[in-house]
């Protein structure tokens, strides 16, 4: 509530529920862009292997289908990795 009540100056209903919503969201979005980027770096330090590009090319189309990144971004990073995957 502390970081709410920074943003809101005002005592507006409205302003305070939608600092709320922001905070809820930018939480959200912050969990699915770290577990994308967890696995994306799985894929590239562990090993290029087929089953690891399968998770992350889920992990970027969640993201992607939730709005946290767009989807041509989403697009453009599964074309890099699949571009590494086929360097070997």
């Amino acid at each position: 509530m502390a970081e709410i009540k920074k943003v809101v100056k005002k005592k507006k209903s409205s302003v305070t529920k939608r600092a709320r919503q922001a905070l809820v969201r930018r939480k959200s979005n912050s969990a699915v862009k770290s577990k994308m980027r967890k696995v994306v770096k799985k894929f590239k330090v562990e090993g290029k292997t087929p089953e690891l590009l399968s998770t992350a090319y889920s992990e970027i189309d969640t993201a992607a289908k939730k709005g946290t990144i767009h989807k041509r971004t989403a697009a453009r990073q599964k074309s890099r990795l699949a571009k590494t995957l086929n360097k070997k």
